[in-house]
């Protein structure tokens, strides 16, 4: 199977998988609670319950006039049967259309665009910072191990893992934006930031990012550290490695010739699950520490607020983004090992 074969096939397998993804979050919010009909209803202050077995269905319906009843559902399109309003997400999706926002009245992708830059800038600094850092220091950690070196740093990248993103950003807020005010507490920019010249736009925007992606830094490399400093090892104590060291080819050689590109493969393993995370999954709790508005925060508040068409919306776009990501890390086995192929 050559590489275009391969690729076609496992583009097809995505719309299956995405297909199953959208239909099972699909069938779980049928049984949320307090679907958007229900809220509306609350705040337009119509009187009746709020049936706590609500989902997409209004079923608290006691002392509710049945036609303001179903008007609220007619605007949000539940007066219509679960199946076909799946359908019709369906056949919105297959044209990249995203749907509009029930309570902000906007674009859901206009929503995304809007947030998108503050996901980029964690998520992008995170992922190549992590990987800058970790992977010349695993090379470090495997040509000394056993050394104090190895020990020495052993130890700090171990407690960096042991404390959470979240707890690290509360004590860069209280020391270094509360105490001593060097850097500011909230924000990806300052307010006269439109005023400023583009140099002292770039010196704000790295300001206002450092702490959050220093949070999120501290935790995400030391499994990448780890990860590349056994890999090493491993093909350290190979034979080949022993057989080119006999022939007397430099150390050096030897380390980036030989060994960097056998030792690649479990590195890019973690590409996709990294950069994903990096770039959405583990960027909610800083976005909110730091009051930063990106797509974590969007879609916590979307799911607080049964926002469906935002919720299924990203939810559409982060698995997509997945499934490319990780079709990519496996084109990549083969780049790193000629003896990968596609059977």
């Amino acid at each position: 199977m050559n590489l275009l074969s391969y690729t076609l096939k496992r583009l097809l397998l995505m719309v299956p998988t995405l297909f199953g993804v959208l239909l099972l979050t699909f069938v779980v919010v049928q049984f949320v609670p307090g679907g958007p009909v229900e809220q509306y209803l609350a705040e337009a202050k119509a009187g009746g319950s709020v049936g706590a077995e609500g989902g997409l269905s209004y079923r608290g319906a006691q002392g509710v006039d049945p036609k303001r009843l179903e008007l609220a559902k007619a605007l949000y399109g539940f007066d219509k049967p679960a199946p076909e309003r799946f359908w019709h997400m369906l056949q919105q999706f297959a044209r990249f259309d995203l749907g509009t926002s029930f309570f902000q009245n906007r674009k859901v992708s206009e929503l995304i665009w809007e947030k998108l830059p503050v996901s980029m800038s964690l998520g992008l600094w995170t992922f190549f910072i992590s990987y800058a850092i970790a992977v010349p220091l695993g090379i470090a950690k495997a040509v000394r191990a056993g050394s104090r070196f190895d020990l020495v740093t052993s130890s700090i990248v171990l407690v960096g893992f042991a404390i959470p993103g979240f707890v690290l950003g509360v004590a860069l807020l209280v020391v270094f934006g509360g105490q001593l005010q060097w850097f500011p507490l909230r924000g990806l920019t300052s307010s006269n930031w439109e005023s400023l010249s583009w140099g002292a736009r770039v010196v704000d925007y790295l300001w206002h990012i450092a702490m959050p992606v220093t949070a999120m830094v501290m935790g995400s490399f030391a499994t990448i550290t780890m990860l590349t400093k056994n890999s090493f090892l491993e093909e350290i104590r190979k034979q080949y490695v022993l057989t080119a060291r006999a022939k007397g080819l430099p150390e050096r050689a030897v380390l980036w010739k030989h060994v960097m590109r056998n030792a690649l493969i479990p590195i890019v393993t973690g590409f996709p699950a990294a950069f994903i995370g990096a770039f959405f999954t583990g960027s909610l709790l800083i976005e909110t520490q730091f009051s930063l508005d990106g797509l974590g925060l969007l879609s916590y508040e979307s799911v607080i607020r049964r926002d469906y068409p935002v919720v299924m919306g990203t939810l559409y776009l982060f698995t997509l983004m997945g499934l490319v990501t990780k079709l990519v890390s496996d084109l990549c086995y083969a780049w790193a090992d000629p003896r990968v192929t596609f059977e």
